[in-house]
């Protein structure tokens, strides 16, 4: 039993190599103009740069052994924060192929050791490495979209002060094969929770994005160099509604099981919306709100199907 849907690749692609990102070029102010238009008309594009293979394999064999790791172990991996732990079949709003892990404060090493310790109380070295060094990797391009969002609506006086508030959460999920008679869904269509996120793969696909303007279903084709931006509720109503929070599922097919990461931030206190992106076309819709707060609504069971999370939350 399966669900198949249309594979057209309309999902931006964007060159993120380095002559593209000096700030102030004029290729960088076109990088600029096309992110914040791939967010604002389909809430994502694909990050297209220049990827370290050796570091690649490293995470995605490590997530390999991480998994196999037994369940009292992983079911050690808790949080006082709703999504920020392990997760499986056995949680809500969690489906059967689904297991995830959560590691707080991704971007620091303590936050990254300390999840590595849990884990593995003999040592991982290496494995702790090659984690830090993948999300420092990840968080600075994180950091980057957002100056490119921030300078494109002209309020990067807000910039510095909203990362200093940031965290960041890397989750590593695994997808198992569907066995026979099973429903091939992975992850149930939703949107994040999160300022932006960013997905990367083990090169076995199956996320789709839900088309904004006519409700179709697009497959996304990873390369190994793709790293897919996707901004979530926060980022919607931070911009006023001018950004698109992406609607995604996954799909599982074929014989392998799906590896991938994906990096969460979040925002510590208070999210203002910035009084530049408040005018006659796009008038208030949100108030300043929580972002945890927003996370914590969500969380709730008869909050889960909402249509806008954001706009039941913290919605004018």
């Amino acid at each position: 039993m399966g669900f198949r849907s249309s594979k057209k690749p309309e999902v931006p692609a964007i060159n993120f190599s380095i002559e593209n990102l000096r700030p102030k070029s004029t290729k960088w102010v076109e990088t600029c103009s096309h992110v914040r238009a791939a967010l604002e008309e389909y809430g994502c594009f694909l990050a297209e740069c220049e990827n370290n293979v050796e570091l690649d394999d490293a995470i995605f064999n490590g997530l390999e052994k991480l998994f196999d790791l037994p369940l009292e172990t992983k079911m050690k991996n808790v949080s006082d924060k709703p999504y920020h732990g392990f997760l499986d079949h056995r949680a809500p709003f969690v489906l059967p192929l689904h297991e995830s892990f959560g590691i707080e404060n991704a971007a620091s090493f303590e936050g990254v050791e300390s999840f590595v310790k849990l884990m593995w109380p003999s040592g991982n070295h290496h494995f702790c490495e090659d984690l830090f060094a993948y999300t420092k990797m990840v968080s600075e391009m994180e950091k980057l979209v957002k100056r490119m969002v921030f300078e494109s609506y002209g309020v990067e006086k807000y910039y510095d002060s909203h990362i200093a508030s940031t965290t960041y959460l890397l989750r590593g999920m695994k997808y198992r094969i569907p066995e026979m008679g099973e429903q091939n869904i992975g992850a149930e269509a939703h949107t994040d929770k999160s300022f932006f996120t960013i997905l990367h793969q083990n090169g076995v696909n199956g996320l789709e994005i839900k088309a904004k303007k006519d409700d179709h279903w697009i497959g996304l084709q990873f390369n190994p160099n793709s790293f897919l931006v996707m901004a979530g509720d926060a980022c919607l109503a931070w911009s006023n509604g001018r950004i698109h929070s992406a609607t995604h599922r996954v799909l599982i097919e074929g014989s392998k099981e799906r590896y991938s990461t994906a990096l969460f931030s979040y925002h510590k206190g208070v999210i203002e919306i910035p009084d530049e992106l408040v005018d006659e076309q796009f008038p208030l819709k949100f108030n300043p709100f929580n972002h945890y707060g927003l996370l914590g609504y969500f969380s709730k069971e008869e909050c889960e199907k909402t249509p806008s999370t954001a706009g039941a939350y913290c919605g004018v």
